[in-house]
């Protein structure tokens, strides 16, 4: 069986977006920064339990504030995934009050909350993020590949 499954990846500018999804679609990194402007569409299909899930990911230009992002971007989303930086407070001090913003008009939207660039922060940090941000997380590295596999995979696990 296959199904499509159409996954919006938001957050802050700077936070990764564009390199978690580089690296899960073409297994690549580059350290060079490029802005999105509006929104890119890539696609990749994996295999959960036999069913092949074709992930279409909007990968949409980061906003301070996720009131700002055009809200039409959301129709018919399954997914969302919502990246931060491990190493930058102001793009998770206000997680809660993003994703609700971002979900508020789509309830049945799968969400995953990605804590990117683990590679540049402390273990130690990491843990104590786990305990003060109040919803859960997945840490990720673009750069070295860490947990970015399993954080899509888990999130197409989900939406079928």
């Amino acid at each position: 069986m296959e199904i499509s499954k159409k996954v919006v990846v938001a957050g802050h500018f700077g936070v990764g977006k564009t390199s978690l999804i580089k690296r899960f679609v073409h297994e690549k990194f580059s350290d060079q920064y490029l802005t999105t402007i509006g929104v890119k569409i890539d696609k990749k299909q994996v295999d959960v339990n036999g069913t092949s899930v074709n992930m279409i990911l909007w990968d949409i230009a980061g906003e301070q504030s996720a009131s700002k992002i055009p809200k039409n971007y959301f129709i018919g989303a399954h997914g969302l995934l919502y990246v931060f930086d491990l190493s930058r407070e102001e793009t998770y001090k206000d997680l809660n009050d993003q994703i609700f913003e971002i979900t508020k008009g789509n309830p049945d939207i799968h969400t995953s909350v990605l804590g990117n660039k683990s590679d540049l922060v402390d273990k130690v940090l990491i843990e104590e993020l786990k305990t003060e941000i109040p919803i859960s997380f997945r840490n990720t590295s673009a750069m070295t590949g860490d947990n970015v596999e399993e954080a899509f995979k888990t999130l197409a696990t989900n939406m079928i």
